[in-house]
């Protein structure tokens, strides 16, 4: 199940633990993401090794301003505290390959 983030401090540290995350940047008013939520969801379910964590625009602008996000539904990947890939729209087969190859991405932790 994919986790809200309610602050900018909880984003930039899950970020920066090193761990596979991959972001869904979303608002409650934008169609598109409520119909691919439901595959966010069961890909969450799907791969348990990547924390799936969702950030509403509209309560987190200075998060989504920050890392650049223009259009909803956006979704970044993150592994080793470092951006590795982005996708922007609900296009549900590039979401899956974007988790995929996340999943298969080797993970260099950050140093402490």
């Amino acid at each position: 199940m994919p986790q809200e983030i309610k602050s900018t401090q909880e984003f930039n540290d899950l970020i920066a633990s090193g761990k596979k995350v991959i972001v869904d940047y979303h608002a409650v008013w934008c169609g598109p993401c409520k119909a691919v939520a439901p595959l966010y969801e069961k890909l969450s379910d799907e791969f348990k090794d990547i924390t799936f964590i969702k950030v509403n625009v509209d309560d987190l602008s200075e998060v989504s301003q920050a890392a650049g996000v223009t259009a909803m539904p956006t979704f970044q990947t993150y592994a080793g505290g470092k951006k590795v890939g982005e996708q922007r729209g609900a296009m549900p087969a590039k979401l899956k390959t974007l988790v995929e190859d996340l999943n298969a991405a080797s993970v260099d932790t950050p140093a402490a």
